[in-house]
């Protein structure tokens, strides 16, 4: 009865201490919802709009109205069940490569942090790689591999993964000169137990940062891509696709371009003011020069 009776204080305490950090930077919890919303669209836009691949000449460019929120497109093709469902492409996309950039960031950048053999070559890699534009560099990779999901996840995490790799070195360099750090060197910590328990705890601020970036950032390549012919598939209803179709038939019907144009700005823009909030509250350093 005891344990579970601390159990409960426990959780309790952990759920004041979160509602506490949330009533101190209300950005943080506004830009958590908006983007809860919208993965909750992601998930059940699939559920309930209608299959959004399917053709009906005789609705094609119909006006928004009741019976088509977000009007038809040059097929007849539901505009909002396009929309709605490219939700879920941004999100997968933004999501992937900010795992995978993140993970290859923190490897890269924590070895050329802390073994010094090799951070000349990981650095010199990174380099080269950044020294090509990543637009350019996606482009290339893409029509090498062809359209796919998985190809523009690569595509897009090769170009970020340098900048995420140097900002982790450039923390581990900082932490590597620290008394602790040095003590736990002298002591024998091995590395492995040492980049854990103590760089990376130390480093997560950062990097939760650049991650937001890097989801944010993307979302709009994927987006570039995709408006060029060289992102995902045409078949498949992502919002670069849907721009792309839309603008010739600007005059006739700019809901095309609309709202799927406006889905992209707000969802980045969610993203981006998020991970600003999340710097401000992580930073102790900006947290007293507003004090």
């Amino acid at each position: 009865m005891t344990d579970t009776a601390a159990a409960v204080r426990n959780r309790s305490s952990v759920v004041r201490r979160i509602a506490s950090f949330l009533a101190k930077h209300p950005v943080i919890l506004i830009g958590g919802a908006v983007l809860l919303l919208f993965i909750v669209i992601a998930l059940l836009a699939p559920l309930v709009l209608p299959d959004p691949t399917r053709l009906n000449p005789v609705q094609r460019l119909r006006t928004p109205s009741l019976q088509h929120l977000f009007g038809t497109d040059q097929f007849g093709r539901s505009t909002l069940s396009r929309t709605l469902n490219g939700t879920r492409i941004s999100l997968t996309v933004g999501i992937l490569v900010a795992v995978v950039t993140t993970a290859a960031g923190l490897l890269f950048g924590l070895f050329a942090g802390f073994l010094r053999r090799i951070d000349n070559v990981i650095m010199r890699l990174m380099d080269g790689i950044m020294a090509i534009p990543g637009i350019l560099l996606a482009i290339a990779l893409m029509s090498l591999f062809g359209s796919s999901i998985q190809n523009v996840v690569v595509a897009i995490s090769i170009a970020e993964i340098p900048r995420m790799a140097r900002i982790v070195r450039s923390s581990a360099l900082v932490i590597r000169e620290q008394p602790y750090v040095e003590a736990a060197v002298t002591n024998g910590t091995k590395l492995s137990r040492l980049l854990w328990r103590h760089v990376l705890p130390n480093i997560a601020a950062p990097v939760i940062v650049q991650a937001t970036y890097v989801f944010a950032s993307a979302m709009i390549v994927e987006s570039v891509l995709s408006f060029l012919g060289a992102g995902t598939p045409p078949t498949i209803p992502s919002w670069g696709n849907m721009l792309a179709e839309g603008r010739q038939y600007l005059q006739r019907g700019p809901w095309m371009i609309a709202f799927p144009g406006a889905c992209l700005a707000l969802l980045v823009l969610t993203v981006n003011v998020l991970g600003d909030a999340l710097r401000d509250a992580l930073d102790p350093r900006l947290s007293r020069s507003r004090r």
